[in-house]
């Protein structure tokens, strides 16, 4: 088992992304590394009811109102993390479209300064079009807009999944992020799902998404105990810091496939054409008779 860190982001964008990595998700591509923790399955409700039962999990205790326990992967070899980047059923015409709420845990400062990390205007898009939509949120996202927060958390259109307290590197380098050790890694997973439940989050999923999508065997292995799935992508939307809608669309649209999951963003600082880029996004893939789910649906299949 190779510890080689995956970065995600295709080979021709990093130049022009990193700076932007540095605060939003990675990019797209295929990791070598800890091939066999990507071989899980989805496991079936037995397993997954004991999973999700472990201390820590964040279905261990459903709030009122909560969805059904969502579909998990199995751990892979010597229990890491297991890690989801397409649906294997590939001929049904389904697309996850996935935005990352970023915030990192020292832009604090930056938020009161009126510097904008959430995009309400985004979410307002996605109501009006109907598109189930999973948001990977940042505990610290939660904290500055727990209102936001709540409203996303309890709208049956949307799912929040876990993507760190700190946006911190969980494996380095990772595009000049501060880097945690294991026993931070694990804390700060728990702190996000912490922060989604002060916040009155109940459609809070167990998956989770590596900020700059940076991760090892070691990575893997600290939150292997979440009892997470770990959620990539095969589609890079190119959203983050983009002056232009039209070149997002396009290369999303073109890279869609069959149980695709696109990475955007929900932050205006960092991504500030996302919600244009989308209004196109979706009627187009609808006339090519995709139909939008959440990661959840992609996993189940």
């Amino acid at each position: 088992m190779t510890n080689s860190v995956r970065k995600v982001a295709a080979a021709a964008a990093t130049a022009v992304l990193g700076a932007a990595l540095a605060g939003c998700g990675g990019g797209a591509g295929t990791p070598d590394a800890g091939r066999e923790a990507r071989m899980g399955t989805p496991a079936a409700s037995a397993s997954t009811s004991a999973r999700a039962s472990a201390p820590g999990s964040p279905a261990a205790s459903p709030q009122p109102g909560a969805p059904a326990k969502p579909p998990t992967m199995a751990p892979g070899p010597n229990g890491l993390t297991p890690v989801f980047e397409r649906a294997k059923q590939r001929t049904d015409k389904t697309v996850a479209l996935t935005f990352d709420a970023d915030m990192t845990s020292d832009q604090g400062p930056r938020a009161a300064g009126g510097e904008h990390f959430d995009n309400p205007a985004l979410i307002s898009t996605l109501r009006t079009l109907k598109v189930p939509s999973t948001i990977f949120m940042t505990g610290r996202w939660a904290e500055e807009y727990p209102d936001q927060a709540k409203s996303i958390g309890t709208d049956p259109n949307f799912e929040i999944a876990n993507h760190s307290y700190s946006h911190h590197a969980f494996t380095s380098p990772c595009y000049g992020l501060p880097a945690l050790d294991a026993a931070a890694a694990r804390a700060d997973v728990d702190r996000a799902f912490a922060a989604f439940r002060q916040a009155g989050a109940v459609n809070t999923v167990p998956y989770f998404r590596f900020p700059g999508g940076c991760y090892d065997d070691q990575a893997l292995r600290a939150v292997s105990t979440a009892k997470v799935t770990a959620v990539q992508w095969d589609v890079v939307s190119g959203d983050a810091f983009a002056k232009d809608p039209d070149p997002v669309a396009e290369q999303v649209l073109a890279g869609v496939k069959p149980g695709s999951v696109v990475v955007m963003h929900c932050t205006r600082s960092a991504a500030p054409v996302t919600e244009e880029a989308v209004r196109r996004i979706v009627p187009e893939l609808r006339k090519r008779g995709y139909r939008f789910v959440k990661v959840s649906e992609l996993i189940g299949t």
